[in-house]
């Protein structure tokens, strides 16, 4: 494969060719096929498809988090993709602040047993690389969990009105990077609405604990390399180190390579992993019929 078929694959795949995702069946299909993307451009991960592309139909001049305000097009994607949350038609996942995606119903449970707590009801103590959860963020928690949904405002009036704006971002912050809350709606003049996971989409996370850590990498590696072709190894663990150890996912790799579901293959200059293809049905053996 050449760099430039390369390219023309993943623009058909990402939606960026032209063919632009601009109804709620559209973004629903677009989701499904990817499994998750980035909500807007983000420069260390390149290689992720963006809901603001493929609402675009372009991969030209996309705007970042910080800049998706000046952007004309961002606007109607994020109420496109606020109807995805609002219907549980995909589910949103926190990379880091102003770092989110947009994950399908069906690969969420992957990153719910990456991210999520394995006992979803009790109170947050810990958060991915070892940082502890602020006492602000568990008030935060407990009050979503016995009055939710709330926006900012009615979670000021429940957990004190001298709370500042930043620190509530931050509180809101820690518990999604977590998986213990999530945005569930937006309305005009009330902001975003916020609820606990489990009681948003109980199903999903009772599948994710039960799934394990090596499963988990595996199905995500598998699925981002059908989204974008093929990759490096480098680029998969830029991607996955955000939701688990380098370690983990060399070692899922290698298992991926060794059971012969990826293969290395030359792309222009690079060699890069791709998914193995698929093996083609044995042809079954007919009988001759029996006469007489």
């Amino acid at each position: 494969m050449t760099e430039h078929e390369l390219q023309q694959q993943r623009a058909h795949n990402w939606r960026t060719a032209g063919n632009p995702v601009q109804t709620f069946e559209d973004a629903r299909s677009f989701v499904d096929d990817v499994g998750f993307c980035l909500m807007y451009r983000e420069r260390s991960l390149p290689l992720v498809a963006t809901f603001v592309g493929a609402y675009a139909g372009s991969s030209e001049n996309l705007p970042d988090a910080v800049h998706a305000f000046a952007d004309p097009r961002a606007k109607p994607a994020t109420e496109l993709a606020v109807r995805l949350l609002r219907e549980r038609a995909a589910f949103d996942v926190s990379l880091s602040a102003g770092c989110d995606l947009i994950v399908s119903p069906a690969l969420f449970p992957f990153f719910y047993a990456l991210l999520g707590d394995h006992n979803p009801k009790a109170i947050p103590k810990v958060r991915t690389q070892g940082a502890v959860i602020s006492p602000l963020a568990i008030t935060v928690f407990e009050a979503l969990q016995n009055q939710g949904p709330l926006n900012k405002t009615m979670l000021r009036e429940k957990v004190g009105r001298e709370m500042s704006e930043a620190a509530l971002d931050r509180a809101l912050n820690e518990l999604r990077a977590v998986l213990k809350i999530t945005r569930i709606d937006y309305r005009e003049g009330q902001g975003t609405f916020w609820d606990v996971f489990y009681r948003w989409a109980p199903d999903a996370v009772k599948e994710g604990i039960n799934i394990s850590v090596p499963e988990a990498i595996s199905a995500l590696v598998s699925k981002y390399l059908e989204s974008t072709v093929a990759a490096g190894q480098e680029d998969i663990e830029q991607l996955l180190s955000r939701l688990t150890s380098r370690s983990k996912v060399r070692e899922a790799v290698n298992a991926l390579l060794a059971a012969r579901e990826l293969v290395w293959m030359p792309a222009g200059a690079k060699t890069l992993l791709h998914l193995a293809p698929a093996l083609e049905p044995r042809n079954p053996v007919r009988r001759r019929p029996v006469h007489g």
